[in-house]
């Protein structure tokens, strides 16, 4: 991105990316699907909250093309089906220890 120059509707859609990704739920989503499929309830257990926030949360993650859906009956599973979300949240996860560590040393 540092050398490209990115379209204004380009850099809405970044931004939009990472709106996405600014609500906590939906990252606890996220990392509970990275060891594979689940279904809403065990996504609603896995992130202790109810139902209707966790689906409202699904659906705009199915929406960005970040997660896909797969029926089995009458139970919906839920898996990643954009990984490279991983490699942006690895990447803030890592500025931010690399910051913690070195506030860290400054206090001793």
């Amino acid at each position: 991105m540092a050398n490209k120059k990115l379209s204004p509707e380009a850099i809405t859609r970044v931004a939009e990316r990472f709106k996405l990704l600014s609500e906590p739920v939906r990252l606890q989503i996220l990392h509970a699907l990275q060891d594979g499929p689940l279904s809403v309830n065990e996504l609603t257990e896995s992130v202790n909250t109810s139902q209707p926030n966790v689906s409202k949360h699904l659906k705009m993650l199915l929406d960005a093309g970040v997660l896909s859906r797969e029926r089995a009956g009458n139970t919906a599973f839920y898996e990643i089906a954009d990984a490279s979300i991983f490699e942006l949240c690895e990447t803030v996860c890592g500025s931010l220890e690399r910051r913690m560590r070195s506030e860290a040393e400054i206090f001793g």
